[in-house]
């Protein structure tokens, strides 16, 4: 009996993590790549418990516990970047906290939440030059604009449908616009930020859908406007940072895709998994709130911040503007397989097509 569950398990485990294989939108293809550190503890048990309750006797055991072994091969294999034992993309900064600096606070609020105290406390705490919070509305607009004195540079969204976005900066923004990239409901910012030594740099905040049947059952739109933004971060003419929930993880096919077609850093890289989904659950917590910056940044400190009674923890990164670092970060590049495969998820038909 034991030994026939812990068979089925084997193998349901092992399916999960070649699904993802599959480049299909539909969200069953897509979720797999999210609970990858979670599979491999899983991994891992089973593997003992295979040892300890039924030593392999027969054929069909040892190839289980040899898929196993690779299945966690590759598990670790993927995972192993956002360790502090992976190379980092982008270096530490080497000068104090300057006039160069941007320091960036995003978070989740969870619409239906209402402790909003807790993150002026946690604002206050942080002292960010920039405020990003997704899942706002008119009510968490009211709450959060006491900030307006201090931050009183704003572009404000405030929609009822979980895809609202409040952006408040105490560095003065230019050109800032909200664009609808792939769906009419669904906003994104861009604007430029100016350093207090007078450095521009292009801002790009974005919140797309999850890939969930409650949502949207594919991760066609989702794949699309993060790719889109990468399109655009890499034409900038300025330093870029990309900011927000993009209900993908960070080491997920898309992300990854992002960052060849963008050019731009990933600090968690080399630092650790920053996981901030579900602050609820301890066990399903994966890297959803992402800071991506281009080459010329270097990196004064990254935390994660305590949670809110949202259901994403928040993040705090302070950011070096420093071209010496350029030389020095490590950059991904995209081959031509990747640009064909992102131009056909950018051209690919969506629901508002």
């Amino acid at each position: 009996m034991i030994h026939d569950i812990l068979f089925y398990l084997s193998i349901f485990l092992i399916i999960t993590t070649i699904i993802p294989f599959i480049r299909h939108d539909f969200w069953i293809f897509r979720v797999f790549e999210f609970p990858r550190l979670q599979k491999l503890v899983f991994n891992a048990v089973l593997i003992a418990l295979i040892l300890f309750f039924s030593f392999p006797e027969i054929l069909m055991d040892y190839i289980v516990i040899g898929l196993l072994s690779l299945n966690a091969a590759y598990l670790i294999y993927l995972i192993f970047p956002f360790t502090r034992f992976g190379s980092k993309q982008i270096v530490k900064a080497m000068n104090a906290p300057n006039e160069n600096n941007l320091k960036v606070f995003i978070a989740n609020v969870y619409q239906e939440n209402r402790n909003s105290s807790a993150y002026l406390k946690l604002i206050s705490s942080c002292n960010p030059d920039v405020v990003l919070m997704v899942e706002t509305h008119e009510w968490w607009q009211e709450q959060m604009d006491v900030i307006g004195k201090e931050y009183p540079h704003q572009l404000k969204i405030p929609i009822s449908n979980t895809y609202g976005m409040l952006l408040y900066s105490r560095l003065e923004l230019f050109d800032g616009e909200v664009k609808y990239l792939v769906k009419e409901d669904i906003p994104s910012i861009e604007t430029l930020v100016k350093l207090p030594s007078g450095q521009l740099v292009k801002l790009f905040c974005l919140h797309p859908e999850p890939p969930v049947p409650q949502e949207n059952p594919k991760s066609t739109e989702r794949d699309k406007e993060i790719l889109l933004v990468a399109e655009k971060a890499k034409a900038s003419k300025y330093p870029v940072i990309v900011m927000g929930d993009l209900n993908d993880v960070a080491w997920s096919y898309t992300t990854e895709l992002f960052g060849k077609i963008s050019g731009l850093l990933d600090p968690r890289r080399g630092r650790g998994f920053f996981n901030s989904f579900n602050a609820k659950y301890f066990f399903l917590r994966f890297p959803l709130d992402h800071i991506f910056c281009s080459t010329d940044f270097s990196l004064s400190s990254i935390k994660r911040l305590p949670s809110c009674n949202s259901d994403h923890f928040p993040m705090c990164v302070d950011l070096q503007f420093n071209p010496k670092a350029e030389k020095l970060n490590d950059a991904p590049v995209a081959s031509e397989a990747d640009l064909e495969i992102a131009e056909e998820k950018i051209n690919a038909e969506t629901t508002d097509s």
